[in-house]
């Protein structure tokens, strides 16, 4: 019996990988060019799923971590995914400054938030920004006045100093010469998208944003081409696949069609899909990024199309 397991596992996995680009060997860069790393600690939408069919892409809800030139790290949102790297970071150093911003608000953005570790050493400064939201957000993941305590901790006992800022609200951040800007996303109750602009280097984030022409004032997709133009880099809620979008408008969320077409309006050098439905396996979640590179080929368009996998690191 555990060999016709593994047996399967093989043939899922020869499937998977066969849809998937073969990373090319990266070129020897000069050692004084400085580089923005992004990495990948969650990328799966709504509720994390573990398990045997996500352990490709992932099953952590929404997290990032962006490392700028100058080594100061940004968090984007504390999904699940925000555990581990926080366990990743007290690792490194017994001090921490970090800055995190929140896009909105819903579960699986702020959920991790009690679980990242540094939180309760005193030895770290947390910076927090984002959606106007988002300190309530984060406070509520504890006690909110609805229930008797979400959270055997308390927000007022957390060691760590926490500072939160509003500058994103009233215009834009910037982080060791690195400028962040947001615009207002297309999703219930709201929430944020954001560009980083470090030198020459452009990397956009916009995940639970519903791309449609009648979209609200200021978030039509003829304001988001205004925002990702030029972008090297477009990471974009993909959720769903044309077929399924009609039966979820006003979810929040977009399909693979319209985020090829935004980047594509806007001159995006790369795509990258994430938001991941729960219930889309690694093998649909590469059947989906198949689709929408034979959309790019048909337009003959040369975008770099993938989807994001936990643990993966993008240098631009």
């Amino acid at each position: 019996m555990t060999t016709l397991v593994l047996n399967c596992y093989h043939f899922e996995f020869k499937h998977i990988l066969s849809g998937l680009s073969i990373a090319k060997k990266p070129e020897l860069r000069c050692p004084r060019e400085e580089l923005m790393r992004i990495k990948f600690w969650g990328t799966r939408g709504s509720i994390a799923v573990p398990g045997r069919d996500t352990i490709l892409y992932g099953g952590n809800t929404t997290c990032l971590e962006i490392t700028l030139e100058s080594g100061r790290v940004i968090i984007i949102d504390a999904g699940t995914g925000i555990r581990p790297l926080g366990d990743k970071l007290a690792s490194e150093s017994e001090t921490l400054d970090v800055h995190l911003l929140i896009t909105h608000i819903h579960w699986d953005h702020v959920l991790g938030f009690p679980y990242f570790g540094p939180l309760y050493k005193s030895s770290t400064h947390l910076t927090i920004d984002g959606y106007h939201t988002c300190m309530n957000g984060l406070k509520s993941t504890f006690d909110n006045k609805m229930g008797d305590g979400f959270f055997p901790v308390k927000f007022a006992d957390l060691k760590a100093k926490i500072t939160p800022l509003e500058k994103l609200r009233h215009g834009f951040l910037e982080v060791d010469g690195t400028v962040i800007s947001a615009a207002p996303l297309h999703h219930p109750q709201g929430g944020f998208a954001y560009r980083f602009k470090e030198g020459s280097k452009t990397f956009v984030f916009m995940t639970d944003n519903e791309l449609r022409e009648d979209g609200w004032k200021g978030r039509s997709p003829k304001d988001y081409v205004k925002f990702c133009k030029g972008a090297d880099l477009l990471v974009h809620d993909s959720q769903y696949t044309p077929a399924e979008i009609e039966d979820r408008r006003d979810w929040g969320h977009s399909d693979y069609g319209a985020a090829f077409s935004l980047a594509e309006k806007a001159n995006v050098r790369r795509l990258i899909l994430t938001h991941h439905d729960p219930a889309r396996t690694d093998l649909q979640v590469t059947e989906l990024v198949a689709e929408c590179k034979a959309l790019a080929r048909a337009k003959e368009s040369g975008i770099v199309i993938e989807a994001a996998m936990e643990m993966s690191e993008v240098e631009l």
